[in-house]
């Protein structure tokens, strides 16, 4: 007979197990998102939002679980990336309540808890969407329940679980259409699923190995030098602080082997303070530049991003001044600490064109992600905390990252209003509204209305093959994206953008912004731009070299 009561020590294995295997299977969860697009997908944001609560847990060293599993949902909740990264660590925030001043676990305490999550989960979602994650952690936590019944071996016990987990991962795609069509099963769902399959194995006495990732940060730390009072910010002269994990792919690297002194030596011409570090999975890069897109850029060429890191070190540098030494970016002293300012506005973007639009526009914050990373809510919150501001705005621009921007609200010092935002031209829309004036529901009302008339579009590359909407997309091609919508796919970047332009544009427009990125040229642009002037010829166009990676064109129509 297995164990009939689980305490503390065995649940922080079984956590560790279950990391471990979310880890080694995050290609295969990503791989089953719907959209073949080169973003931050499910596995990525599961795989980082496990690992931060599993850090939590292996700090620990007690029997109690009540005391584990607040630190694991606490670790979830930090570090919580995309919306399945959020619902997750909601699952284990309704688990963790449910077993407060508890110190070990019957199988009934583990099925009420799982059910307490289930219900946390569905609350922290505005409009739950059943054939998702959400389906199947309900099905399999009343499966729980039954079993609680019939076993009070946690091994039957989560047997049990697991195989109505995958019954219900399997009936997934007879709820959401979309799923049916690509032919493929919830990814949020499956990485659920595996998350289990590793609390079992630990249970089973299976230590799954943890991934190995090489180790940089004390040679980063020997790179970093405290800022001195005698240097000027402006002598910064490369500004960005660039991290980037790169999981090895094999295809990619056939068709890019990878040599690491001609990379290194390729790094070495953008900025300086460079360490590589790459074994046979994985390559890290640390280097200050002035363009980090360029740096993800080149390591994607290798295989996919696992984490991405980009600190304004002039930022940086300022704030140490100011705080640890009481002088500004000058060196000139400091007479008062710094007075909060009535309003802020933190928002996320990927590509320094877009970021710098976005400064003009009055953003005290920006957040480095998007469709390349999402960040966690413990990102969000610490950039609502450096904006040093009574009431904070936040514009995710990003659908996925909506609920990370809501998780980091309902912990954050001070006022916090999210603008849902789900792209970067609705984000930079509602920048334009803001009223500093202005109190702060109707900042919110105006915002939002604002980020409503913008229409949306972006030409990326696609990862895989598929069918979706009719569209028959093959790897690589350039498709045409009109809000969330597939329009059209081609072979040409210019044709996908002539595509997205057609869905787009109409006669009652009046502006066209262009965001230029990754793969977009100048003779292109004018193409394009002759185009949209063929089909309105009284429509402003306006270009901006957003430096975005990944999608070549953003269009924002008004």
């Amino acid at each position: 007979m297995g164990l009939k009561r689980l305490d503390g020590l065995v649940f922080a294995q079984m956590v560790a197990n279950g990391a471990a295997n979310l880890s080694q299977n995050a290609d295969y969860v990503d791989s089953l998102n719907v959209f073949p697009v080169p973003d931050g997908d499910t596995g990525t944001n599961m795989n980082l939002t496990m690992t931060s609560g599993a850090k939590e847990v292996a700090a620990l060293n007690t029997a109690n679980i009540a005391d584990v599993s607040s630190k694991f949902a606490r670790g979830l909740l930090m570090g919580a990336r995309g919306n399945s990264g959020v619902i997750l660590s909601q699952l284990f925030r309704g688990f963790g309540k449910s077993i407060e001043g508890k110190t070990e676990l019957s199988t009934l305490d583990f099925a009420e808890a799982l059910k307490r999550g289930v219900d946390t989960a569905y609350k922290a979602v505005m409009k739950p969407v059943e054939g998702t994650i959400l389906t199947v952690a309900r099905e399999a936590a009343d499966e729980a329940l039954r079993a609680s019944e019939s076993t009070s071996d946690f091994n039957e016990f989560m047997e049990q679980v697991i195989t109505e987990a995958k019954a219900s991962l399997e009936r997934t795609p007879d709820l959401l259409p979309v799923l049916k069509e690509v032919g493929v099963v919830d990814s949020g769902g499956q990485g659920l699923l595996v998350i289990y399959e590793g609390f079992l194995a630990s249970l089973e006495g299976k230590e799954l190995e943890k991934p190995h990732a090489p180790v940089m940060d004390a040679l980063v730390e020997a790179e970093h030098h405290a800022a001195q009072g005698f240097m000027s910010t402006e002598d910064i002269e490369f500004g960005y602080c660039t991290e980037i994990m790169v999981r090895f792919q094999d295809e990619k690297l056939k068709q890019t082997p990878f040599d690491e002194d001609v990379f290194r030596n390729e790094l070495s011409e953008l900025g300086d303070s460079l360490l590589v570090v790459a074994d046979e999975e994985l390559l890290k890069v640390h280097v200050h530049v002035e363009t980090p897109g360029d740096v993800i850029t080149k390591g994607q060429r290798f295989g996919e991003l696992v984490a991405v890191k980009i600190e304004n070190m002039r930022q940086q540098h300022s704030t140490i001044l100011e705080e640890e030494h009481g002088a500004n970016q000058h060196g000139v002293q400091a007479t008062a600490v710094k007075a909060k300012v009535p309003y802020a506005i933190v928002t996320v973007a990927m590509g320094e064109g877009v970021s710098e639009l976005f400064r003009s526009l009055g953003a005290a914050h920006v957040i480095e992600g998007g469709q390349t990373m999402n960040p966690s809510t413990e990102d969000i919150v610490k950039a609502i905390e450096a904006a040093n501001a009574e009431h904070v705005f936040i514009f995710p621009n990003n659908s996925n990252i909506i609920m990370a921007a809501e998780q980091a609200a309902s912990v954050a010092p001070c006022g916090v209003s999210v603008i849902p935002t789900k792209t970067v031209p609705q984000g930079l829309a509602a920048a334009i509204a803001f009223n500093p004036e202005a109190d702060v529901e109707t900042n919110e009302s105006v915002m939002k209305t604002a980020a409503t008339t913008v229409k949306s579009g972006q030409v990326t590359y696609a990862v895989r093959d598929t069918s979706i909407d009719g569209v028959e997309i093959r790897k690589d091609d350039h498709m045409a994206i009109a809000e969330k919508k597939i329009v059209a796919s081609s072979k040409s970047s210019l044709e996908a953008a002539k595509a997205l332009v057609d869905a787009l544009v109409d006669a009652d427009d009046e502006i066209v912004t262009i965001l230029t990125g990754e793969g977009s040229s100048a003779e292109d642009v004018a193409t394009l731009s002759a185009y949209i002037e063929s089909k309105n010829d009284e429509i402003e166009i306006e270009v901006h070299d957003g430096k975005q990676p990944l999608y070549s064109y953003i269009f924002s129509v008004e």
